[in-house]
Parts: structure tokens; C-alpha cells; sequence
């Protein structure tokens, strides 16, 4: 009887064995799954992370860029740099300045002024360009934007009535809208080449009516003294008439109202 008892009593020792065991188990079990699900969440987020953008990819962006440092102006939209240790002639994309060197054309109105804003801004700096289309035209010159000192050049001689928008071969361009804004401003204003009347055509600049018409607005309004035909001879301004400034009765040796002829 005694002995019945004692195994009673060690069944039901190693039940409540087994059973604690098992418990251990199921929560060893249970802790698992938490710790794969907290991985899986991390991978998860993981995956969500951008991308770091390749060098190579980075690189073909900038490919429409290029450093070089303009060693002289020609003129208002033509410069001479150095690029990559070549020497190149840029011109001037989207713009159109006066002429001051053409072989055929006298020195226009305006052409002066605009190559002393290219002086002032470009000669001796270190510029980037931007290409945008061809990079060449049929002369093998480089075409684009020229950025200095964070401004684009084109743009600046837009917005002081220096050029016209000009030469739009293969559009749309990147910066056409804000040219043309530009150029809009500089019109409105009547500032530079939108001072002269019929001066800016679609086919460039009017030259032989506007430098006459640039050369009454420079004539000084106060009334002008010649002592005789010599002087005004020197001056450049004979013959003269009798609504001209400077003409004297006393030089209109015959009464015709002309001085001087």
C-alpha cells in the first residue's frame, strides 16, 4: 500500500515536470516569432530606404556643363576661352548684340556697349558653360549659356537692352521663357537698343536710320556758335540749315538758308 502510494506521488512529480517543460517551450516559441517579426520590420524599412544615386548617373548630368576661363572678348556675344587647354570661340546662344567688327557693317549702335558689359563681366573669369542642343554651328564655334558669378550672361545683356533674343533654330530651349521675359522688360523700359525707334528688326538692327537718329538724340540741346565755315567744317557738321544748331546768317554767304555747303 505504502509503495502505491510513493508511485502515485512520483507520477504526479514528473507530470508537473513535463508539464514546466513544456511551458518553457511554448514561451521559448512564443519569444521566437517577435524577434523574426521585428527582423522582417527592419528589412521592411529597409527595402523603403532611397536608393544612393550611382556616380555614373551623376556625372551624365553634368555632361551639358563645362568650366573654362574666357582669355578674350571679341565682342557683345563672342568670346574666345580656354577650355580643357584648347582655346574655342563661344557664341552666345539665343542672343544678338550690335555689331563693332563685322567686315561689312560699320560699327552699330549699342555694339560698343555691349562688348564693354562683356569686358566688365567676363574677361579674365572663370566661366561654366551650358549647352543646349547642338553644341556647335557652322562655323565650329561652341553655342550656350554662359554662367558667371551665378548669373547667366545671355540673359544680362537681355535685361540691359544690349542684344535681342535672336537665332532660335531647335527649340524649346531651358531658359527661352525667361529670356524672352528679359528682353519683354528691356523693351518696355526703352532702355539701350529699344531707345531708337525701328532700330531692332526680326533680321537684326536697322543701323543706317538709327545711327542718324542716335546721333540728333547725342546733339546738345543748347544752341551752337560757329565763328565761321572752318570751325564748322571741323566739327562735321556742314552744310548747315537755318533750323540747324550752330547755323549763322553770317556763314549763308548767298541767302539760300544753307551755310556752308
Amino acid at each position: 500500500m505504502l509503495m502505491k502510494k510513493w508511485l502515485i506521488s512520483l507520477l504526479f512529480v514528473m507530470m508537473i515536470l513535463a508539464g514546466c517543460g513544456t511551458a518553457t517551450i511554448e514561451e521559448d516559441q512564443a519569444e521566437t516569432p517577435a524577434a523574426d517579426n521585428t527582423t522582417e520590420e527592419t528589412m521592411s524599412q529597409d527595402s523603403e530606404t532611397p536608393v544612393k544615386e550611382p556616380e555614373a548617373l551623376k556625372t551624365a548630368k553634368d555632361e551639358n556643363f563645362a568650366t573654362a576661363t574666357v582669355n578674350r572678348v571679341v565682342d557683345g556675344d563672342t568670346v574666345h576661352i580656354e577650355l580643357d587647354g584648347q582655346e574655342e570661340t563661344v557664341r552666345l546662344l539665343l542672343v544678338d548684340t550690335p555689331e563693332t567688327k563685322h567686315p561689312n557693317l560699320p560699327v552699330q549702335p549699342y555694339g560698343p556697349e555691349a562688348s564693354d558689359f562683356a569686358v566688365e563681366k567676363l574677361a579674365g573669369k572663370e566661366i561654366q558653360i551650358e549647352f543646349d542642343g547642338p553644341e556647335r554651328d557652322n562655323y565650329d564655334r561652341l553655342l550656350g549659356y554662359i554662367w558667371v558669378d551665378g548669373e547667366n550672361f545671355n540673359q544680362l545683356l537681355l535685361e540691359e537692352g544690349l542684344a535681342r533674343y535672336a537665332y532660335v533654330y531647335d527649340p524649346p530651349y531651358t531658359h527661352q521663357d525667361e529670356m524672352k521675359q528679359a528682353e519683354q522688360r528691356a523693351r518696355e523700359a526703352g532702355i539701350g537698343i529699344w531707345s531708337i525707334d525701328g532700330y531692332v528688326t526680326e533680321d537684326g538692327f536697322n543701323h543706317e536710320d538709327a545711327s542718324t537718329e542716335k546721333q540728333e538724340e547725342e546733339t546738345p540741346d543748347e544752341d551752337v556758335y560757329y565763328a565761321n565755315c572752318s570751325e564748322a567744317r571741323e566739327a562735321g557738321v556742314t552744310p548747315l540749315h537755318e533750323d540747324d544748331a550752330g547755323y549763322g546768317s553770317h556763314m549763308d554767304g548767298d541767302g539760300d538758308g544753307v551755310a556752308c555747303e
